[in-house]
């Protein structure tokens, strides 16, 4: 294959589009790293959490070419990529990471605040510590219950 068959003009019509390489999205998402199975990356598709190009897309097999901006959930932030190439297999993460270009600046998404691991709570709230809990049971005990 030319490399003119692959990489179409930037003066190309639809029907060129068409015939520029493509892969399914699934397929793509799983090669890219994204996802650890091709089967979650298509849960997310038929959910409806997924946009291309600004579209939302439900379908998994809708093909997928460099140039194209997905944006969608993973984990508990919004990621927006640009495809920059296909790949013909699920390569290491090193091979992944040159599939794609990140749109979302990296300091926006690690501004946010730090959630804290240990629940707080206002002193008096919620369940009684231990020296409470102790204080409790010798009232009960000297009221006679």
């Amino acid at each position: 294959m030319s490399a003119e068959a692959r990489d179409p003009p930037e003066d190309a019509d639809e029907g060129d589009l068409a015939r520029a390489p493509s892969l399914r999205l699934d397929k793509w998402l799983w090669f890219a790293r994204f996802f650890k199975t091709r089967a979650r990356a298509a849960e997310l598709l038929v959910a409806g959490k997924l946009r291309l190009n600004r579209v939302l897309v439900r379908k998994a097999h809708q093909p997928v070419r460099p140039g194209d901006v997905l944006t969608f959930p993973q984990g508990d932030e919004i990621r927006v990529v640009r495809v920059a190439a296909l790949a013909a297999r699920r390569g290491p993460a090193s091979e992944a990471r040159r599939l794609y270009e990140d749109l979302a600046p990296p300091e926006a998404r690690a501004a946010g605040p730090e959630p804290s691991r240990v629940a707080e709570r206002e002193p008096g709230s919620g369940r009684p510590t231990k020296k409470e809990r102790r204080a409790l049971d010798r009232l009960d005990e000297e009221s006679g219950t």
